[in-house]
C-alpha cells in the first residue's frame, strides 16, 4: 500500500512541464489557444500530448510552465 507521500510524488511527476498552444488568428489581436500538454523526459526530450484530434499544419508553441500554478 502506498504512503500519502509517495502518492502525491507520483501525482506531481505526471504534471506537465509544458503547454501546447496554437496562435489562432494572426496579426496584432492574436490569442494562443492550449491544444495539449508536454511533459519534459529525462534524456532532454519532450513527450506531447495533443487534446483530441488536431490538424496541425503551421506549428505549435511550447510554453513551461511556471511552478507556483
Amino acid at each position: 500500500m502506498k504512503t500519502q507521500t509517495q502518492q502525491q510524488s507520483q501525482k506531481e511527476a505526471r504534471q506537465p512541464t509544458h503547454d501546447v498552444k496554437l496562435r489562432r488568428p494572426n496579426g496584432e489581436k492574436a490569442t494562443y489557444e492550449r491544444i495539449g500538454a508536454a511533459w519534459a523526459r529525462d534524456d532532454g526530450s519532450l513527450f506531447v500530448r495533443l487534446n483530441g484530434t488536431q490538424i496541425v499544419s503551421e506549428g505549435f508553441h511550447l510554453f513551461a510552465i511556471e511552478e507556483d500554478r
